[in-house]
C-alpha cells in the first residue's frame, strides 16, 4: 500500500464528513445562503495567502532541485489561480478593499495556518508536504465527486469547476506523487511524524467547513453578541 493511500485510510472518517458536510452540500445543491460563502471566501482569501508561502517554504527546503522548482512554481500558480477566482467572487459578493483591509480570521483559519508553518518550520520538506496535501487532495475530491452538480447559483458551479478542471486534478496528482516518493526514503520515525502532520491538518479542513457553516467568531465577540441580543 502506497503511503498516500495509508493516510487515506486513516482519515477516512474525517474525508467522508467533509464531502457530505452540509456547507459542501449546500454548495452543490445551491442552498447555501451566499452569506455563509461570502465569510468562507474571505477566510479563505487568508489562507490561500499563507498557503502560497507555505509552498515557498517547502520550496526551499527540497534538495532536488527539480522539486524546488516544481513547488515555485506551484506557490506561484497556485495562489494566483485561486486567489483570482475568489477575486471573481469577491466582486460577486461586493467584497470591497475596505473589507479586505479590515479582515481578522476566525480562530480556525488562524489555527490551521499557523499548523501550515509549525510544520514548515519544526520539520522536513515530507512534513511540511504532508500538512499541505489535505487542501489539494479534499478539493480535488469535491471537484470529482460534484463535477455534474448543476446548483442554481452560477458562483457555485463555478467554485465546483476550479477544482474539477484538469489542471487543478494534476496539480493534486503531482503532490501524491511527491509525498509518495519522501516517504520512500524517510525512516518509520518521520513517516510517523508525516502522517501526523497529515491527520492533523485534514481535520482542520473539517473544522474550515464547520467554522464557514457556522460562521465562526472570538469568545470575546460571542460574549459580546450574546449581550447584544440580550438587551
Amino acid at each position: 500500500m502506497r503511503f498516500t493511500e495509508e493516510l487515506r485510510q486513516s482519515t477516512r472518517k474525517s474525508w467522508e464528513m467533509s464531502l457530505n458536510h452540509p456547507f459542501v452540500l449546500g454548495i452543490a445543491s445551491g442552498e447555501l445562503p451566499l452569506e455563509k460563502f461570502r465569510y468562507y471566501i474571505l477566510q479563505d482569501i487568508y489562507y490561500l495567502q499563507h498557503y502560497g508561502k507555505i509552498h515557498a517554504m517547502a520550496a526551499a527546503q527540497a534538495e532536488d532541485f527539480h522539486v524546488t522548482s516544481m513547488l515555485a512554481e506551484k506557490a506561484k500558480l497556485t495562489a494566483e489561480a485561486e486567489l483570482t477566482v475568489h477575486q471573481e467572487h469577491a466582486k460577486i459578493l461586493h467584497i470591497t478593499e475596505e473589507d479586505l483591509a479590515n479582515f481578522k480570521p476566525a480562530p480556525t483559519a488562524y489555527a490551521y495556518t499557523s499548523h501550515l508553518y509549525r510544520a514548515a518550520l519544526s520539520g522536513n520538506l515530507g512534513e511540511t508536504i504532508a500538512a499541505m496535501l489535505p487542501c489539494y487532495w479534499l478539493y480535488a475530491d469535491i471537484g470529482r465527486t460534484y463535477r455534474d452538480a448543476k446548483p442554481q447559483q452560477s458562483i457555485y458551479q463555478n467554485w465546483i469547476q476550479t477544482y474539477a478542471s484538469d489542471w487543478f486534478q494534476t496539480s493534486t496528482q503531482e503532490q501524491i506523487d511527491l509525498l509518495d516518493r519522501l516517504a520512500e526514503e524517510a525512516s518509520d520515525k518521520e513517516r510517523e511524524k508525516m502522517m501526523e502532520q497529515f491527520i492533523i491538518a485534514k481535520e482542520y479542513e473539517l473544522a474550515f467547513w464547520e467554522m464557514a457553516y457556522s460562521n465562526e467568531t472570538w469568545f470575546s465577540n460571542r460574549d459580546a453578541l450574546h449581550r447584544s441580543n440580550q438587551s
